[in-house]
């Protein structure tokens, strides 16, 4: 069984795991050392009040509450620092190796992604290392769309790799202003 939850500081271990494993073996993501637990957790910190960090935590079949793991975990983050990117987010998703294929990535982007759009976000960003079928697949099943690829602009592997850009406007296209603040996370979720 499969349970989507907000990440806590202690799943902070467990989706750097899955973080560094696609640093030390894909190029999927652009780490090329594994990266600390203190920048995961300092991460966390600075951005889950008001970006979703969403766990999928698997139980064993017997219900074992001892025998939990987090199997992945999808997130949004700041797309860019200055204060006219507010209203756009980046999204990550990441899978355990060995939990591909049954939906879950699908079911973690839904939940990052409908608790954005109720934040009042207006923008996903969605980079991703080329050729990578599966997750261009993904975005575009959610309505995102290319916009553009940087061509060799990550050196890893001994070889150069493109990175393709893909978007999702909530709003769809909407041009009105924004909502004046973006509603925190908890504020949503109380709802």
């Amino acid at each position: 069984m499969v349970q989507l939850r907000l990440a806590t500081v202690a799943d902070i271990p467990a989706i750097m795991d899955i973080a560094n494993w696609y640093a030390a073996n894909t190029p999927a993501n652009f780490a090329v050392v594994p990266e600390p637990l203190a920048m995961w957790e300092q991460a966390w910190r600075e951005q889950r009040e008001r970006y979703a960090w969403i766990v999928a935590e698997a139980t064993a079949d017997d219900g074992a509450a001892d025998e939990t793991a987090i199997v992945g975990f999808a997130k949004a983050s700041p797309f860019r620092t200055r204060c006219a990117y507010n209203w756009t987010i980046e999204t990550t998703v990441y899978l355990r190796a060995g939990w591909h294929g049954r939906g879950l990535g699908r079911d973690l982007y839904e939940r990052v992604l409908s608790i954005s759009r109720k934040q009042g976000y207006r923008k996903a960003i969605g980079g991703i290392t080329l050729p990578n079928p599966p997750s261009v697949n993904l975005h575009e099943h959610f309505g995102f769309r290319h916009i553009g690829t940087m061509f060799r602009v990550g050196w890893k592997f001994n070889q150069w790799h493109d990175v393709g850009f893909w978007e999702l406007e909530f709003d769809g296209g909407d041009s009105r202003e924004p909502t004046e603040n973006i509603a925190l996370v908890a504020d949503v979720l109380a709802k």
